[in-house]
């Protein structure tokens, strides 16, 4: 099986619970602790397979293969990645059946993160998962007042509409961003627009 980690949490003797992000599923596995694994990390790409154990509930992670990206010893692009892909645990840990929607986003922007601005890829992205989700507000009305906004927009949590005097945060243009929600392209956005929205982000899917 093949996934994208992303959780870790440490446990005895530094053993690790892993979460990972596989093309049909959310799998929570237990990994031992030694000398011989190699080291990895949220954001990883990897190859492995599951033991079911007799003893509890959660399988056991055994050999695990890692899956490089061609950009994977850029330091600033990692840490952009490890970042984006952490939001999707807390985004998906209570989930179902989440089908293969979330591999698949990752899996594109992982190919992207290095062509591009990092922070355009995964706020394109973003817009794709909140259309997939039914949470991509089109209609620009103000989430705090419910007036239409006709000016620049300022985006709040879950990239929500308000006016810039309402939500007191940075107004983005408004043709810029209907090209971003229509065609899921942030190219009219400036890098201060994007620092924004990646800003906002990073406070949750």
């Amino acid at each position: 099986m093949q996934g994208y980690i992303i959780n870790l949490n440490k446990v005895k003797d530094e053993d690790l619970i892993v979460t990972i992000l596989s093309q049909n599923s959310l799998e929570t596995l237990y990994r031992f602790y030694g000398a011989r694994h190699g080291t990895i990390n949220i954001g990883f790409k990897i190859d492995y397979e599951i033991e079911p154990s007799s003893k509890s509930t959660i399988g056991r992670l055994k050999d695990v293969i890692h899956i490089g990206y061609t950009w994977i010893n850029d330091y600033k692009l990692l840490r952009l990645w490890q970042n984006f892909l952490s939001l999707f645990h807390k985004h998906l840990k209570d989930a179902e059946d989440i089908g293969s929607f979330y591999f698949d986003i990752i899996e594109n922007a992982s190919k992207e993160w290095n062509r591009q601005n990092p922070k355009r890829v995964a706020i394109e992205s973003y817009v794709k998962m909140l259309e997939h989700e039914g949470r991509l507000h089109k209609e620009l009305n103000c989430f705090l007042c419910s007036m239409a906004i006709k000016e620049d927009i300022s985006l709040i949590r879950a990239y929500l509409p308000t006016h810039e005097s309402c939500s007191h945060t940075f107004a983005i243009n408004k043709e810029a961003l209907l090209e971003l929600f229509e065609n899921k392209s942030s190219l009219f956005l400036n890098d201060k627009e994007v620092d924004r929205l990646w800003n906002v982000l990073l406070e949750g899917l």
